[in-house]
């Protein structure tokens, strides 16, 4: 038995004994009981208040042992959720690079040499008349009606046609193509427009050409 128990026991004890001390008194000064009837009465209530008062401290003895139990027990915590472990996940695999088709290319045609540029011409000659281009060896009677109807008339036209003026005129004259450069008319042309002449047009004005 603990000690708390006993004190509890000895307290009832003198509670309950001096409750039934007083009952009995009072039944026998104002009751006018006889003694026996007084005492029997008087245990009886002693024993009531006794039987109250331990069922009034055990319920009080256990009341906070309930309570000091369930403070001092802590609420059991759920166990705290263990991160999932995650595989590693193995580096993805560089796809390999798709074969490239190698395919043969013809071999480039080369492009044909561009006609060049028509060189100014003039819709008719000048006031002072056409000059005799026949004077420029490789023009005869016919390609200088040609050069007439293609719009070149004086010897400074000729005179001032540059590398694609000449080609173009070279792939234009219908029959005689090439002679242009072949027989050097611009070169001529520079020194007839100059005022020279050249050998052949020396021939010609004596009358040993035509």
């Amino acid at each position: 038995m603990s000690k708390q128990t006993q004190g509890t026991m000895l307290m009832v004890g003198a509670l309950s004994g001096t409750v039934g001390a007083v009952a009995l008194v009072a039944l026998m000064v104002l009751g006018e009981y006889a003694f026996s009837p007084a005492a029997f009465l008087a245990i009886l209530v002693a024993g009531v208040v006794a039987l109250v008062l331990t069922i009034g401290f055990h319920r009080k003895s256990n009341e906070p042992s309930a309570i000091v139990t369930r403070a001092a027990a802590p609420a059991a915590k759920a166990p705290a959720a263990q991160p999932t472990p995650v595989a590693a996940s193995a580096p993805a695999a560089m796809p390999s690079p798709a074969p490239v088709a190698v395919v043969a290319q013809p071999a480039e045609s080369v492009a044909p040499a561009a006609d060049g540029t028509r060189p100014a011409a003039l819709s008719g000659p000048r006031a002072d008349g056409a000059d005799d281009l026949k004077q420029i060896r490789g023009i005869g009677p016919k390609l200088e009606e040609m050069c007439h109807s293609l719009g070149f008339y004086h010897f400074d036209q000729i005179a001032n046609w540059s590398a694609a003026e000449v080609a173009w005129v070279d792939e234009n004259l219908e029959g005689f193509k090439g002679r242009v450069s072949r027989d050097t008319w611009v070169e001529q042309a520079r020194s007839l427009a100059a005022g020279g002449e050249t050998e052949f047009s020396r021939k010609m004005n004596e009358g040993n050409v035509y």
